[in-house]
């Protein structure tokens, strides 16, 4: 009886009790988070120079984002379903030689077809990683969902913010065959992966399975569930086709508006990426606290003023706007991604493929509308359209109710 009592004790100091929070498991997926979309946000941070080097037109650096975004937009639901069904976890430490071998063909690329070979590399890797890293949240979480969910994509947008800063003091300096260094961040990141698949196989499905049942026992009927799956992919359309003319073309906004240096428009890139980070840490904890849907009611509709107003701001007054359009429209993802968790109980590879693989998707087709838009217009004219999508929050209003949310 005792040796058993021992043994008990034993597993749950190992694999964190099964309702507690595994902290050290969710930091490690958070740090790898960070280095995978540090490595993939290089991408929009050579724009400029792929631009220049290669005659590109606005259009085609949109195609370039849309190779990217929609290999891993399409792949991610099928891996998350797939994931659901037959628990993969090495997949996780495999799934980084794409992003590996991505850059090192970006690194090497001075032909267009190349630059679009590149990016659907570094689509595959994130099509892996995200679903199945968003289930290492979910098992890790015990019960804190929104707290678990914000630490894992705090690593990503930090990530994203360290993207630009990596490309102004490195890539800008070096040239574009820098990136092979970055690429080797990829080896890092596998090994990390390698140790979070050994607690994802030994406990993390146990922990997944003993959550499941209840999450069952309150789940809505399939039509209120479907509208409001359908209501959240709404916002995830409004805001990531935004954040799309931001993180692919605000440095071009700048340097043609203001007539900023290469270097300096991306400093204000990380600034606003910066912010983005600490939004995103900050919805899931204001969501498990107070309630998802009231954080997705602010961070949508709540940048709203602060989208109107900067197309028509000066230099001084972009930064502070743009830094608060991040924070605040950053805050919704964590909320939203828990929340569709919950209104389909047991699919959480699924859901999570779905909505990451949304995201990125929405991004890639807004960044290729825009890019074509600026192309025939203006790059101004993107942020005065823009500037009103936030508007569509407005859904959340029919949003289904859930317990505590």
């Amino acid at each position: 009886m005792a040796a058993s009592r021992t043994s008990s004790e034993a597993g749950a100091r190992a694999g964190g009790a099964i309702d507690g929070t595994v902290f050290g498991v969710i930091v490690a997926i958070s740090f790898c988070h960070l280095l995978n979309d540090m490595m993939q946000s290089l991408l929009p941070a050579i724009y400029p120079a792929l631009k220049s080097d290669l005659k590109l037109s606005f259009g085609q650096i949109g195609l370039v984002t849309l190779a990217y975004q929609i290999t891993a937009s399409i792949l991610q639901p099928l891996v998350g379903l797939y994931a659901d069904k037959r628990p993969t976890p090495l997949a996780l430490p495999g799934g980084t030689l794409f992003s590996l071998a991505g850059l090192t063909v970006l690194s090497a690329a001075h032909s267009y077809w190349l630059v679009l070979v590149g990016a659907s590399l570094l689509g595959m890797g994130s099509s892996v990683f995200h679903p199945e890293s968003s289930r290492v949240a979910r098992m890790a979480a015990g019960g804190r969902h929104g707290l678990a969910q914000s630490l894992f994509q705090v690593g990503g947008n930090a990530g994203q913010a360290l993207g630009p800063l990596a490309a102004a003091l490195v890539v800008v300096r070096w040239g574009q065959s820098s990136l092979a260094f970055f690429a080797l961040l990829a080896l890092l990141s596998g090994a990390v992966l390698w140790n979070v698949a050994a607690w994802y196989r030994n406990h993390g499905l146990e922990r997944l399975a003993a959550g499941r049942s209840d999450a069952l026992s309150g789940a809505l009927p399939k039509g209120q569930a479907a509208r409001g799956i359908a209501i959240l992919l709404a916002l995830i359309f409004s805001k990531y086709v935004y954040l799309a003319s931001l993180t692919s073309y605000f440095t071009f906004y700048l340097i043609h508006r203001f007539g900023l240096s290469v270097q300096n428009a991306q400093f204000h890139l990380f600034a606003f990426l910066a912010a983005v980070a600490v939004g995103t840490v900050m919805g899931g904890p204001l969501g498990d606290r107070f309630g998802r849907k009231y954080v997705i009611w602010f961070s949508i509709l709540g940048a709203l003023p602060f989208t109107l107003l900067l197309p028509y701001a000066s230099l001084f007054w972009t930064g502070p706007l743009t830094v608060a359009i991040g924070l605040i429209l950053a805050s919704a993802f964590p909320a939203i991604v828990v929340f569709a968790q919950e209104l389909v109980p047991g699919k959480v590879g699924m859901i999570s493929g779905l909505f990451f693989g949304f995201s990125f998707g929405m991004g890639g087709i807004g960044a290729a509308v825009l890019g074509w838009l600026a192309d025939r217009t203006s790059i101004e004219t993107v942020y005065h359209i823009c500037a009103f999508l936030p508007a569509i929050g407005l859904l959340t209003a029919l949003l289904p109710r859930l317990d505590k949310n």
